[in-house]
């Protein structure tokens, strides 16, 4: 399979653009990847870059976008940070990727069991890891049950899981909260910004739209 060309990525819209990463997760779940030379697709990509889709996801190892949407050189911006939420760096990284590379959907990938949303939620200590949870802790706050304190932690795996979902959900109105850029065009229906869980068990993404 060859990579994005220029002509490849104009034709494709933010629905086409979902659909792929779908269909990319399903062959992803059955083993069946699409065959690729990624040799020939790093010839392909030397002169320029043809993305469709900007993916922000967890660092975590077991959530790399190219191999579970099974995608090729070329074929997706992917930003990783632990617990998968913005920042102005990030933001304007998105901004680029969308109004000047011209991909068509931006997705916010959370997974289950995410490290950094238990540390969250444990209000863990250390270093700087203990600023960069504070950019999770409003989730934490958000999910109003388990009332118990006791099962409001990572031992909660049900409660760490919900967290990441609306951590998910929160990432995605800061960014048209905070991007005049990515607002403006969602609104003329250039790009599509959604959310999604990675089940790191079964490999199957689901899709909040």
């Amino acid at each position: 399979m060859k990579a994005h060309t220029k002509e490849t990525q104009a034709a494709m819209t933010p629905e086409s653009s979902l659909q792929a990463l779908k269909e990319g997760n399903t062959r992803f779940q059955n083993n069946s990847k699409i065959d690729r030379d990624l040799k020939d697709q790093v010839n392909d990509t030397s002169k320029g870059q043809y993305p469709f889709a900007t993916i922000l996801s967890c660092i975590d190892s077991r959530v790399s976008s190219e191999l579970i949407f099974d995608q090729g050189i070329g074929d997706i911006f992917s930003a990783r940070i632990a617990g998968n939420f913005v920042n102005d760096d990030i933001l304007g990284s998105m901004e680029f990727a969308c109004k000047l590379a011209g991909t068509k959907l931006i997705v916010v990938l959370g997974h289950t069991a995410c490290g950094a949303v238990k540390g969250a939620c444990d209000d863990a200590k250390l270093g700087k890891l203990t600023g960069m949870l504070e950019n999770i802790k409003p989730a934490v706050q958000a999910v109003t049950s388990p009332e118990d304190a006791s099962l409001r932690n990572s031992s909660n795996i049900d409660f760490v899981n919900h967290v990441a979902v609306k951590n998910v959900q929160l990432t995605i109105d800061k960014i048209k909260q905070d991007s005049e850029v990515l607002a403006e065009m969602v609104q003329n229906n250039e790009i599509k910004i959604v959310g999604g869980m990675y089940d790191i068990h079964t490999g199957a993404v689901t899709f909040y739209e």
